[in-house]
């Protein structure tokens, strides 16, 4: 598969203007085949001087068709939550670990699956370009899929919203992807799945705000 150069974050550009560029080039990756079924590539999306950025797994159909993240059913739980928690859903950043849409036909309607390793590793070059160009304060995987890109050690639902130190971030840590919540097999299921990511987003939104150099961990358990 071709490889394309990684454009150096030390450059004197803007950081709006290097997305923009690492963007175009995303546009055109062959790494994989996913490609191939996807209609296009669904970039991250919010401000590059962004204190948040949540990762999820990959664009779904909604997501494939505009060209945008977090725009279908899970993404709108998302912003619901996160207004919910005190943080303005245009103040953080939002992308996912997969630049594609992984999907198989049943009837009329294109269901996700799950991507593979292989596929999550070669869009792995776009997500630590975002994240270095971006420098997010917080940078929280959603689901099990992103954690494994940025917070392999972590278990999701066992260190959720638990504050991790990493080279990618000051704080890193994770949760549930809203799909999973959409998922939950009842509505008294899913209003505690909600509660309990809301709770979740809450800490985040803290540990956002703490002063710099302050222990994550120690706000966390005082």
């Amino acid at each position: 598969m071709p490889e394309r150069r990684r454009p150096s974050t030390k450059s004197r550009r803007p950081a709006r203007t290097l997305l923009t560029a690492v963007e175009r080039d995303a546009a055109a990756c062959r790494r994989c085949d996913l490609w191939k079924r996807g209609t296009q590539t669904v970039f991250g999306a919010g401000p590059p001087d962004a204190t948040i950025m949540f990762v999820g797994e990959q664009p779904g159909d909604a997501e494939d068709r505009e060209g945008e993240p977090f725009v279908g059913p899970a993404g709108h739980l998302l912003r619901e939550a996160l207004a919910e928690a005190g943080i303005d859903a245009d103040t953080v950043y939002l992308t996912n670990a997969v630049k594609h849409f992984k999907w198989r036909e049943r009837g009329k309607r294109r269901i996700h699956e799950r991507p593979n390793r292989v596929e999550v590793l070669a869009c792995r070059l776009w997500l630590d370009t975002e994240i270095a160009i971006v420098k997010p304060r917080v940078l929280v995987a959603l689901g099990a899929t992103a954690a494994s890109q940025i917070l392999p050690e972590a278990r999701v639902m066992r260190d959720r919203a638990k504050p991790f130190t990493s080279p990618l971030a000051e704080i890193v840590t994770v949760t549930v992807h809203p799909s999973s919540i959409l998922r939950a097999p009842d509505s008294q299921s899913r209003a505690e799945a909600r509660r309990q990511f809301v709770k979740d987003l809450r800490k985040i939104a803290r540990m956002a705000r703490q002063p710099r150099g302050r222990s994550a961990t120690a706000d966390e358990n005082g």
